[in-house]
């Protein structure tokens, strides 16, 4: 079965930058060259929706190395790197349906080219296959032992679907594993949106108010970037844990209707909807550069943002501004959608290879314990997140402690006292 790419004569500069990220993904490449020789994965149909991406096409190859028969679709349409589809369809004959750009009947399209191979597992970004099982494809549903959610958002979605019995088969939270949301998005989601909104803007973050809209664990690690950028940040959370820990961090903590009026850079990243709104658009001053780094492009509303505004033109690649009726300008990036993926290149490799290396080994559970799961979100096996986290270790060249017999007795003990 051929994809749908953009430009099939990308291919080959598409190889050559899956192969540049491969070099900094030891961990997902150890498993893959475990995997070519085993074949565990032998039979196994896979359908993924994930960014289209050089580190997933490491994770597709590896699928593949495996003995599984893998399929791709774009879960944004301004995440797809056009260069690396045609490298997947062309230099390594893995199935992808995805173009940068494309429309929202383009993209559910894709969704069901994937589907239509009948997969045993899904891979989600969001829960868009599993949300279009549920909706449209119900007759794949006899056929499919589970899938695994890469994302905070989609995990949302998922454990709304467990709470109200519409999940039909078992998922794994790989969103929630240690060595995802601890480094992914933690590490990566700091650092690439930061690279997406100066590679869109060309402007300085020092001395800036940069207001980050939730405190979870992206947005502790871009408030953390963006600080050490010389950034004034502060907070707007809606957790009063959360709220807490960011002050004890540092950070200045307020609603965002007093945000609003002070920030030069908002970047939400909560996985809601409208957590900047009209009110908060009117409120900002001239200038002000408005982004999101959560996965559906919900977080701001757009529409009402183009509903006050007078006239809009493109200032920059990816920059819209919004003039309002009185003069002040709002920049918009990337219509709203992750700018950390449609304005840069997403997440480095070295953090994407923890996060995929953990999709990989779901996989691999999931084939292998047919019958055994039930229909709920579970997290990744605690054994599984451990290995990833040895193997990357391994890989920088890093040892550590073990414990003696005498420490292993003692933290075994009840009876022993001061």
């Amino acid at each position: 079965m051929l994809g749908s790419c953009k430009d099939r004569t990308l291919a080959a500069e598409g190889k050559r930058r899956i192969e540049w990220a491969d070099q900094a993904m030891p961990v997902l490449a150890s498993i893959r060259e475990r995997w070519t020789v085993e074949q565990p994965l032998q039979g196994l149909r896979v359908a993924a929706c994930l960014h289209v991406t050089t580190e997933t096409a490491n994770l597709m190859r590896t699928l593949a190395a495996g003995g599984a028969q893998v399929s791709l679709c774009a879960s944004n349409p301004l995440s797809t790197q056009d260069d690396v589809a045609a490298a997947l369809n062309e230099a390594y004959k893995l199935p992808t349906f995805a173009i940068r750009g494309e429309d929202t009947s383009t993209y559910y399209e894709h969704l069901h080219q994937v589907l239509d191979t009948q997969p045993h597992i899904t891979m989600d970004d969001g829960a868009d296959l599993v949300n279009t099982v549920l909706s449209s494809r119900s007759e794949l549903i006899p056929h499919l032992l589970g899938s695994t959610e890469e994302t905070t958002t989609g995990v949302i979605r998922l454990k709304a679907m467990e709470a109200h019995g519409k999940l039909p088969f078992p998922v794994i939270a790989v969103n929630d594993a240690l060595t995802k949301h601890m480094f992914d998005n933690r590490y990566g989601t700091g650092q690439s949106t930061i690279d997406g909104i100066i590679r869109a803007t060309n402007t300085l973050l020092a001395g800036t108010t940069f207001v980050v809209v939730g405190y979870g664990w992206c947005g502790r690690g871009l408030a953390m970037r963006a600080k050490g950028m010389g950034a004034h940040v502060v907070i707007v959370e809606v957790d009063p844990l959360k709220a807490l820990e960011a002050v004890m961090d540092g950070y200045v903590v307020m609603p965002m209707r007093d945000a609003a009026q002070i920030g030069d850079i908002f970047v939400t990243v909560t996985g809601n909807k409208h957590v900047i709104d009209v009110p908060h658009f009117e409120l900002m001053k001239d200038g002000a550069i408005v982004a999101n780094s959560g996965h559906f492009d919900v977080e701001l509303n757009v529409k009402g943002l183009n509903a006050i505004a007078v006239s809009k033109r493109e200032v920059r690649h990816e920059v819209e501004e919004f003039m309002l009726s009185d003069g002040r300008r709002i920049r918009l990036l990337c219509q709203g959608r992750l700018v950390n993926l449609a304005a840069a290149e997403g997440h480095p490799a070295q953090v994407m290879d923890m996060s995929f290396a953990n999709q990989a080994l779901s996989v691999h559970y999931i084939y292998t314990n047919p019958g055994r799961l039930q229909a709920k979100v579970y997290p990744v096996p605690a054994e599984l997140d451990k290995e990833v986290a040895r193997l990357k270790l391994q890989a920088m060249g890093i040892q550590i402690e073990v414990l003696t017999e005498e420490q292993i007795a003692y933290l075994a003990s009840y009876d022993l006292g001061t």
